[in-house]
């Protein structure tokens, strides 16, 4: 999949079939949507495009407003992508969402950004999406303008489950309650946060549970506790272990969101290693302890119910291997 971080270059600029949206999760109903693009783009041979943006655009108001607060973020920038290629999109457009775009007029909009920049020839939105300055396009201002810039225009209706729609909301709403099953049925597949290893504090070698640590981009990720997880990207098969999620309130205040991960009975050196770590079942919310001592019996009881997991459900550690412990 091509990425580009703003519109196409001139020189890159080809028709396509076009879909828009922030595609916080590619939940099932993405997936639906970017099925449905395949689908009315393949007749005409149009490279299937998304345009997304970055930040949230509410997170760009919430950092102007008093009061106005943003979502959660349910996946970083990395694995949104990763998602929307696995679905097949070839070519995603991350626009910078700043005040310049934030001002532009409906007609503007449509002008330079679906005609100028990214040649669209098929369109396909959600039923409740909405553009430009106060948000005052809709699906009516695009279907005005179609046959004036020579695009088709579709609209995709909403996806359910069980009579309840299917959104990034019900996702972080999921999220928030720690309801991993829950969260897989609306994603389509486990809950899970990438990246590459970065060292830490050395804490976790100390206390005797060296850890893998993913920095997470944004300040506000959807989940936060202490987790029964799968790593991939290390080894043939996954790899078990047990992970938080948080700003670690055992040893700091005011922390930075990070991703830690202990693997049971392995070791080996993972600095720089890029993996994939799959959040499988909630064991308890983060929480401070007064000594050091108390908080490694703790993490034995985290480690203990992890295992225990893996047993219930017919998944063996690994044995180790290695010898330089990633921290």
């Amino acid at each position: 999949m091509q990425v580009f971080r703003s519109l196409p270059p001139p020189s890159e600029r080809r028709p396509c079939a076009l879909t828009i949206g922030n595609f916080d999760g590619v939940h099932r109903g993405h997936l639906r949507l970017l099925e449905r693009l395949t689908e009315l783009a393949a007749p005409l041979s149009l490279p299937r495009c998304v345009l997304t943006f970055e930040p949230h655009p509410r997170e760009f108001f919430a950092a102007r407003r008093a009061g106005f607060q943003a979502p959660k973020r349910i996946a970083t920038l990395r694995d949104k992508l990763q998602a929307l290629a696995h679905a097949g999109i070839e070519r995603t457009c991350v626009v910078h969402f700043n005040d310049r775009f934030a001002a532009l007029e409906p007609e503007a909009f449509i002008e330079r950004i679906l005609v100028e920049g990214l040649q669209t020839r098929l369109l396909l939105i959600g039923d409740d999406f909405r553009f430009g300055a106060q948000r005052r396009g809709d699906f009516a201002t695009l279907e005005a303008a179609a046959s004036r810039y020579g695009f088709t225009l579709h609209r995709m209706p909403t996806v359910a489950q069980d009579g309840l729609r299917i959104s990034s909301s019900a996702v972080r709403a999921a999220l928030d309650e720690g309801d991993l099953p829950g969260t897989e049925r609306l994603l389509g597949r486990p809950y899970s946060i990438s990246g590459h290893v970065v060292h830490g504090r050395k804490l976790g070698r100390e206390l005797g549970f060296p850890t893998l640590n993913l920095r997470i981009a944004h300040g506000r990720p959807a989940l936060a506790g202490i987790f029964v997880v799968r790593v991939h990207g290390l080894a043939d098969q996954p790899l078990p272990g047990v992970a938080s999620l948080g700003t670690r309130p055992a040893v700091e205040t005011g922390g930075a969101p990070l991703l830690e991960t202990h693997l049971l009975d392995w070791q080996g050196n993972a600095y720089g290693r890029l993996i994939q770590v799959d959040f499988l079942r909630k064991l308890r919310d983060e929480a401070h302890y007064d000594t050091l001592d108390a908080l490694v019996a703790q993490i034995h009881m985290d480690a203990d119910q992890a295992r225990a997991h893996f047993r219930d459900h017919g998944a063996v550690p690994l044995p180790a291997t290695g010898s330089d412990p990633a921290l």
